[in-house]
C-alpha cells in the first residue's frame, strides 16, 4: 500500500511538472528531461510511469478534462436555471484556468498547434456543454425574443475561449471582474425580461460568499 501511494504521488508530481513545462515551452519544445528535473525525479522514474511525451500530454489533458466535466456537473446540479448555471460555470472555469496549471496546459495541448493525434479537445468539450445549456434555456423560454441558442452559444464560447487564450499572457482576462463586465453587457440582450433581474453576473457562489 505504501509503495502504491508513493507511485501515485510520483505520477501526480510528474503530471503537474509536465503541465508547467508544457504551459511554459509548448509541447514541441518541452523535453522529458526538463519535466523529470522539474518534478525532482530521475528519467528512469518518469519512463516507469509514462512511456513518452505524448503519454504525459494525454495525462495532463485527461486531468484537465475531468475538471471541466466536474464544473459542468456541479453547475447543472446547483444552478437555479440554465442561464445562471452558465454564468456560474464560466466563473468556475476561469478560476480554475487562473489557478491550476494542469487545466491551462490541458486547454493549450488539446487545441493549440501542432494538432496531435488523439488530443483531447477541451475547447470543443466546453463548446458542447455551453450549447447544451443554452438549448435548455431556449426550450424553457428564458432567452430574449429573437435570440437562438445557436447564436448565443457562438458569442459565449468565442468570449470565454478568448479570455482563456488572452489570460495566458495577462491573468486579468480571466478575472471575476472581466466576467462580470461581460455578463453585464450580454445578459440584457440574451435573457428574457422576466428572468433578467434574477440573474447574478458575479455567479451565485460569489454572491453567497459576499453575503457570508
Amino acid at each position: 500500500m505504501v509503495k502504491q501511494e508513493r507511485a501515485a504521488r510520483t505520477r501526480e508530481t510528474l503530471v503537474r511538472a509536465a503541465a508547467e513545462v508544457f504551459a511554459r515551452d509548448g509541447f514541441v519544445l518541452a523535453s522529458l528531461t526538463s519535466i523529470s528535473r522539474r518534478a525532482g525525479v530521475s528519467n528512469g522514474a518518469l519512463h516507469f510511469h509514462f512511456a513518452s511525451k505524448q503519454a504525459l500530454a494525454r495525462a495532463v489533458e485527461d486531468e484537465a478534462a475531468a475538471v471541466v466535466r466536474a464544473i459542468g456537473a456541479l453547475a447543472r446540479a446547483d444552478g437555479p436555471h440554465p442561464l445562471q448555471r452558465l454564468i456560474d460555470a464560466t466563473h468556475a472555469l476561469m478560476e480554475r484556468l487562473d489557478e491550476d496549471v494542469v487545466v491551462r496546459a490541458g486547454f493549450e495541448l488539446g487545441s493549440g498547434p501542432p494538432r496531435r493525434d488523439g488530443a483531447v479537445d477541451l475547447r470543443g468539450q466546453w463548446q458542447s456543454w455551453v450549447e447544451e445549456v443554452l438549448k435548455d434555456a431556449e426550450r424553457d423560454g428564458l432567452l430574449a425574443p429573437g435570440v437562438s441558442a445557436a447564436d448565443a452559444s457562438v458569442t459565449v464560447v468565442a468570449a470565454t475561449v478568448g479570455f482563456e487564450q488572452l489570460g495566458a499572457e495577462d491573468p486579468a482576462w480571466m478575472s471575476a471582474q472581466t466576467l462580470v463586465q461581460f455578463w453585464d453587457l450580454l445578459l440584457p440582450r440574451l435573457a428574457a425580461a422576466e428572468v433578467l433581474n434574477g440573474l447574478q453576473p458575479g455567479g451565485t457562489a460569489a454572491a453567497a460568499s459576499r453575503r457570508g
